[in-house]
């Protein structure tokens, strides 16, 4: 897995429900590329995706709407009850979406940031096409409850879907840089601004 580009690649990785994509959104607007791969796994599952055909062949048509998208939902209570269906997609999403964010990593300019935002960057090694890594993270008792309150999740099924995921602490020590997001949005994205700031000058001299 190589990136051709010159541009300078930012990753951003965070547990489900922390903020991350809120640090993204900043981080973009203050010019970096955004490259998301939730973004792309969207376009992937929908009418027409490349991993339809596949996940219809793995998880029978029970796992398609009537219009030809994944069924998102569906295919989600099933991966997350059971690991080695989880395992099973992830087979066939993650090459997918690790070949199209390198395409778009390689349009980029040398003078670009690639803001190459992943929830799963060190699990799939992305990392490694990064020069600095950025995590986000939250209290778990405020992530369980961001994440029942944002897609009506019960308490076990959000717990389930955090515990399927490398834990926060052990991202937290691998990244360069760790966002907490337990304040209120106005200071993390004035933390978020002022750290991207402060990586443009390291950039630049």
């Amino acid at each position: 897995m190589t990136a051709n580009s010159k541009a300078f690649i930012l990753g951003l990785t965070g547990g489900i429900a922390c903020g991350k994509s809120t640090v993204a959104a900043r981080l973009a607007e203050l010019g970096a590329i955004r490259v998301d791969a939730d973004a792309i796994t969207h376009e992937l599952m929908a009418r027409g995706g490349a991993a339809v055909p596949k996940v219809r062949e793995t998880f029978g048509d029970g796992a398609i709407l009537p219009d030809g998208a994944v069924d998102r939902k569906r295919l989600g209570a099933i991966v997350f009850a059971d690991e080695n269906a989880r395992r099973a997609l992830e087979g066939i999403v993650h090459p997918l979406v690790q070949r199209r964010a390198l395409e778009r990593i390689d349009a980029a300019n040398g003078d670009d940031v690639v803001l190459l935002e992943v929830p799963l960057l060190f699990e799939t090694g992305m990392d490694a096409l990064c020069g600095e890594v950025w995590a986000v993270t939250v209290d778990r008792e405020k992530q369980i409850q961001r994440l029942m309150e944002r897609n009506g999740f019960s308490r076990d099924d959000a717990i389930q879907r955090i515990d399927a995921q490398m834990s926060a602490a052990d991202k937290a020590a691998r990244a360069n840089v760790v966002i907490h997001t337990d304040k209120p949005i106005e200071r993390t994205l004035a933390e978020a601004s002022n750290l991207y700031i402060g990586l443009l000058r390291r950039l630049r001299g």
